[in-house]
């Protein structure tokens, strides 16, 4: 069966087109527009600017999905939308102008989803999981091939840049003061407390740009997925010195990451500090996530 699955993030909207049976899930074809809703909440409130953008590209995808003749569709939202304080009223303008309904998964949901997404590509008992998002960030320790604890953060790469940097890239003065802000948010998470692992295994984009950027700057390196964690604030000192970019170095990240330039260094203060918090030697990026995770948990079931 062809199903669609829409994935409203606080950073990217994306819309993938899967195949699926009850053993095998295949990804057809994927459309990303980078809209960053988390940057139209202001006071907590997501704007009115904010809500036609969504409401926009959603009236697109369906568009796009009805010429198809695609009609099994499902469509959730995670930290922008979910956290602003209209919430509800904001989620239902957009399903009305769109005719598509959307479910807002918790936190917990959305840690959950990126487990089962992941978990089938994981060849370890044990490990910690991370998925940073533009405002949001979900961490998973896993043991014995289940959850043992989760969290979801209300820190993610495009809420970081907002509020602590001005530019694209980061000051020195901005990485400073992102790490305090990170390393503040992290001070809650006692559920992980003892918990330590030498390879991190992360989620999304921060983590691709992370793996991108590292190949271009370390070519001999000759690496695939796995990079070392100290790789991360290595690269933000490497970027940060200049207050103008040198030609080379504009050029190696806008062939790396293109769409994620003004969120790529702030999820690496938050990848690097969440890395340093599990003793983390190494960080291995695994492509699967909420979606593949969302279609384990809530579309197969019911096939």
């Amino acid at each position: 069966m062809i199903h669609a699955i829409i994935d409203i993030g606080s950073n990217t909207m994306r819309m993938a087109i899967y195949q699926i049976d009850k053993d095998k899930v295949e990804m057809i074809m994927k459309k990303k527009v980078v809209v960053g809703l988390a940057a139209y909440v202001k006071d907590g409130v997501m704007s009115q600017a904010g809500i036609d953008k969504a409401s926009h590209i959603m009236h697109e995808f369906r568009q796009y999905l009805m010429g198809l003749h695609i009609e099994r569709i499902a469509s959730f939202t995670t930290a922008a939308l979910r956290n602003a304080t209209n919430s509800r009223e904001a989620v239902a303008e957009i399903e009305r102008r769109s005719g598509i309904p959307i479910r807002v998964i918790t936190g917990d949901e959305e840690a959950a989803f990126d487990f089962f997404g992941a978990s089938r590509s994981i060849d370890r008992d044990e490990g910690v999981l991370v998925d940073i998002g533009g405002g949001s960030s979900e961490i998973v320790h896993f043991k014995d091939g289940k959850i043992a604890e989760k969290a979801s953060l209300d820190l993610g790469s495009l809420a970081l840049k907002a509020k602590d940097v001005t530019g694209i890239k980061p000051t020195p003065r901005e990485v400073t003061e992102m790490r305090a802000d990170v390393k503040e948010a992290l001070k809650g998470l006692n559920i992980f407390d003892g918990v330590s692992t030498v390879d991190l295994i992360g989620l999304g984009g921060t983590f691709r740009g992370a793996v991108s950027v590292y190949k271009a700057l370390h070519p001999e390196d000759n690496i695939e997925n796995t990079i070392p964690a100290t790789g991360l604030y290595g690269m933000i000192a490497h970027f940060a010195v200049d207050e103008i970019l040198p030609e080379n170095d504009m050029v190696l990240l806008m062939r790396a990451e293109p769409d994620r330039l003004h969120t790529l260094f702030p999820g690496f203060v938050i990848a690097g500090a969440i890395a340093e918090k599990f003793n983390a030697h190494t960080i291995t990026y695994n492509a699967s996530g909420v979606r593949e995770g969302f279609i384990y948990k809530e579309i197969i079931p019911n096939l």
